[in-house]
């Protein structure tokens, strides 16, 4: 795999075991200003591949040892998440069924509608960017999560909740000067600013992480 790939560009990866059809088709993409990555057979690209590339994948169904079917199984069972676009000269509607089942954006058949597949590229990175922007932020809820003890988890759920200080001392059996100190450190560890922001945080932390409330009661 080429090493210099441009991060600031989308990459397409190609992934046939025909010279020919992955020349023809680096150079459309190369031509839609997009960073086009070749590979011979499925292992290459599973040897080579970096995860957190923006990108989609263009890969053949039928090839020696792995096939594209196979290699799209693979990379759902190691949850890598990469819009994929199947071409194929001997597609059947199984195998497309298939295919879309298991999450591909698209399944061409071979010789290729180019301007279809310009779609359907295009559709594949803005997807890539939208798993990618998701991905980052629930990684920054889980960091900054992870900042913070068990008992000021706590405090959080309760303040969230709408619970007064002296209301979360006596619920916690602390002093109000301790949960006041909960407080500020979550402000502080959390790096928000104000209630709202607290609020906002917890609520985000909710959807993004699959978090659950804890059992204080």
């Amino acid at each position: 795999m080429d090493g210099s790939t441009n991060t600031m560009t989308p990459s397409v990866f190609i992934v046939d075991d025909d010279p020919a059809v992955r020349e023809s088709l680096a150079m459309l993409i190369m031509a839609q200003g997009m960073h086009p990555v070749t590979f011979a057979n499925a292992q290459e690209f599973v040897r080579d591949y970096r995860e957190g590339e923006i990108g989609c994948m263009i890969l053949d169904i039928r090839m020696p040892q792995m096939s594209g079917m196979a290699l799209q199984e693979l990379l759902i069972q190691n949850d890598v998440t990469i819009p994929i676009i199947f071409i194929t000269g001997h597609g059947d509607v199984e195998q497309c069924s298939r295919a879309f089942r298991a999450g591909a954006i698209d399944f061409l058949t071979k010789p290729i509608d180019t301007s279809r597949l310009i779609d359907s590229l295009r559709r594949g990175i803005r997807l890539s960017i939208q798993q990618h922007k998701q991905e980052t932020e629930t990684l920054e809820v889980m960091q900054r999560l992870a900042r913070i003890s068990g008992r000021e988890r706590e405090v959080l759920e309760m303040v969230v909740e709408g619970l007064t200080s002296k209301e979360i001392a006596r619920a916690m059996e602390l002093s109000h000067r301790t949960v006041e100190a909960h407080r500020a450190n979550l402000f502080s560890k959390l790096g928000v600013e104000s209630l709202a922001d607290l609020i906002r945080f917890y609520l985000k932390a909710l959807e993004t992480t699959g978090m659950k409330r804890s059992s204080h009661g």
